[in-house]
């Protein structure tokens, strides 16, 4: 059985021929297997356009594999060079918001529905594939960079509209099917043909619901359709690679992240503790931010790592791990002492087989020379060195092997449809559909739990607790599916609300769900997360806020009211309705209770405590100050640490058999 490893970001077009033997030997020394190169050099690679230079490269591939290290190559699609730009400037985007072109200058500078673009960019695909594609150094390929990150998924431009009239057309047949499916009616909305569509976007006011939200799936459509392609060409070329490709945040692309990740071996993640953190908590006030400065928050890297795992159902790696200070979040503090080592084993027990540090020397010049490395510009040891040293020797040490992420007793439903209606129907500023998620995310985390991300259609056997925050535009699968996985089901506000054009469901919401729990939805309000209700449950008294539904409990047994008695969470056998966003506490005693029910352990653990488990192995980690008790068995056999969890340390055991 394979070990998990560890590998870096490197850029030998960063620095001087006569270094990267030294980088090599050093890298190889540092206990580093796998190393990442290329996803930023095509203006190297074809300086003039037809004219590869490709030279530079093998001699930059030879000298890593002569030190005994394995390449990851990247396609370098997220930056065309600028005589491209020159020659084709209608593959630049148009920044939705304003009309205005996004020009040259940075990165990621190109429209998902340029037909120029995808042909250069399968163009240098292919040649690099070609090229590399059977080198036996290298051992598999990214995609691109970081797909749609800078909100790069949507472009206002004229080849955009022109391919989404087309799409439109392939999905409704005919202008009168499409103007009945969105209410175009409505405000004097319809069109005689589809060349009268536009983007929905510029409008005096709120452009219709369903023409936003039939975007956003063209728009998806389009990045996974480029990506598809690219994909295609590796397979053709690099056969026995594998193929991934690193992921931001899901929430971030704007697209549906499963499809996206279908054809892929595993996906990637790029793991920013520091940056996310202060991103997330920018708005938390100074006493609850502080103890997570250095740090990060205890879910928020877990989060991420667990929704990667889950886009391919099995392991992932992360492509990217922060060293040290950041350069792009609002403030970009150093990691305390012990951090790196500890984010580095989280991503192991979360199911990652590789963790690679970005980047090997942080580079003196350009948009990124503030971003720290494993060496600073002098080549000498940054402050991240000692922790991957250790975390090397742990591993070899250890043993600790490839065991893979056995299904988690609890699924949480993600649905790119209920992100995507929280931003077209806004209703209420504080409805944030990731935030809800990652509350519920939270509360299970608090138990001890661990958990998996299921999207709407997946094989939901072996489950005994699925919560779906909201599940918005459900079909009669996922319900049938639900129906037969036998587990607690728990649906939380806005779930079944709409039809797929976003219109109000027949029946009222949920929908298809009263399939289920036989409920209506009889109204909807939003308020200040700052002005609460109460929701009153087993005795005690919670907050309701944000969002708040109405509704006729029908035959289910009401298990939860509001204050004025109304019904607020009622269930119909083991199928809970939640028709209010509510606090930690309530969702981490309601998911207690339930847990208790189907005979799930928990273990309430502290804000800075987390556990995971991964194979035989279970890991604890302590984002506290203060040493903490290890909550293991008393026949625990350490693999690392031991009783007590020291501040920002870690703890891993398994039990003999």
């Amino acid at each position: 059985m394979k070990h998990s490893v560890l590998g870096v970001c490197y850029y030998p077009e960063h620095w001087p021929e006569s270094w990267w033997a030294d980088d090599a030997r050093r890298m190889k020394g540092l206990g580093l297997t796998y190393v990442r190169i290329g996803e930023f050099a095509w203006s190297r690679f074809e300086p003039d356009p037809g004219r590869y230079s490709f030279d530079w490269f093998d001699r930059a591939i030879d000298t890593l594999a002569a030190a005994g290290l394995q390449v990851v190559l990247c396609t370098p699609t997220a930056t065309p060079p600028k005589w491209l730009i020159d020659r084709h400037p209608d593959i630049l985007p148009v920044d939705p918001n304003t009309g205005r072109t996004r020009g040259f200058g940075s990165r990621r500078h190109y429209d998902f529905s340029s037909a120029t673009y995808r042909r250069e960019a399968m163009r240098i695909t292919r040649a690099l594939a070609a090229r590399y594609g059977r080198n036996d150094a290298v051992a598999g390929w990214q995609t691109d960079n970081e797909i749609s990150c800078h909100d790069t998924t949507l472009s206002a431009s004229p080849v955009a509209r022109d391919a989404f009239r087309q799409w439109c057309a392939e999905r409704y047949g005919t202008i009168d099917a499409l103007n009945t499916a969105w209410g175009n009616v409505f405000w004097s909305m319809e069109y005689r043909s589809f060349d009268e569509i536009e983007v929905p976007f510029g409008a005096v006011t709120e452009t219709s619901p369903a023409h936003r939200m039939a975007f956003k799936r063209f728009a998806s459509d389009q990045v996974v359709a480029f990506h598809d392609e690219m994909v295609a060409i590796l397979r053709e070329h690099s056969p026995g690679r594998f193929i991934t490709h690193n992921f931001i945040p899901m929430d971030e692309t704007g697209v549906d992240n499963h499809a996206l990740a279908r054809p892929l071996d595993f996906a990637s993640y790029d793991n920013y503790p520091l940056g996310r953190t202060d991103l997330t908590m920018r708005r938390a006030a100074a006493e609850e931010f502080r103890p997570f400065m250095r740090t990060g928050h205890p879910d928020f890297g877990a989060f991420y790592f667990d929704q990667t795992r889950c886009l391919t159902g099995t392991s992932f790696w992360v492509m990217e791990q922060q060293p040290g200070p950041v350069n792009w979040a609002g403030h970009n503090p150093r990691p305390a002492p012990g951090m790196v080592r500890l984010w580095s084993w989280e991503a192991f027990a979360h199911g990652a087989d590789v963790v690679s540090y970005f980047r090997w020397r942080q580079v003196p010049f350009a948009q990124e020379q503030m971003h720290a490395g494993l060496l600073r510009p002098d080549s000498s040891e940054a402050e991240a060195w000692p922790e991957v040293e250790r975390v090397a020797a742990e591993l070899a040490r250890t043993g600790i092997a490839h065991a893979a992420a056995a299904r988690a007793p609890v699924a949480l439903m993600v649905d790119i449809d209920a992100q995507w209606l929280a931003e077209v129907e806004r209703q209420g500023d504080s409805y944030d559909y990731t935030g809800v998620l990652l509350e519920w995310y939270q509360a299970l985390r608090t138990l001890g739990l661990d958990v998996d991300f299921v999207a709407p259609h997946a094989d939901l056997a072996g489950y005994r607790l699925i919560a779906a925050p909201c599940l918005a535009m459900p079909d009669g699968g996922v319900v049938g599916r639900m129906r037969a996985s036998g587990a607690t089901l728990v649906f939380g506000p806005r779930s079944g609300a709409k039809t797929r054009d976003v219109t109000i469901v027949t029946g009222l919401p949920p929908g298809e769900l009263r399939e289920l729990v036989p409920v209506r939805m009889l109204a909807t309000e939003t308020i200040r997360p700052d002005c609460p209700g109460e929701l009153h449950f087993a005795g005690r008294s919670y907050a309701s806020d944000r969002w708040r539904e109405t509704i006729d409990p029908g035959s289910a047994e009401v298990v939860a009211t509001y204050e004025d008695g109304a019904p607020a969470l009622v269930r119909a056998g083991s199928a809970h309705y939640l028709a209010t966003l509510t606090d930690a506490a309530f969702l981490t005693d309601f998911f207690a209770s339930l847990c208790a029910d189907a005979g799930i352990a928990t273990m309430r653990l502290a804000t800075t405590l987390r556990l995971r488990r991964r194979g035989p192995v279970t890991f604890a980690f302590n984002y506290g100050a203060d040493p903490v008790a290890c909550p293991a068995p008393a026949d625990a056999e350490f693999l690392i640490g031991g009783p007590q969890i020291g501040p920002r340390d870690l703890a891993a055991w398994r039990i003999p058999e």
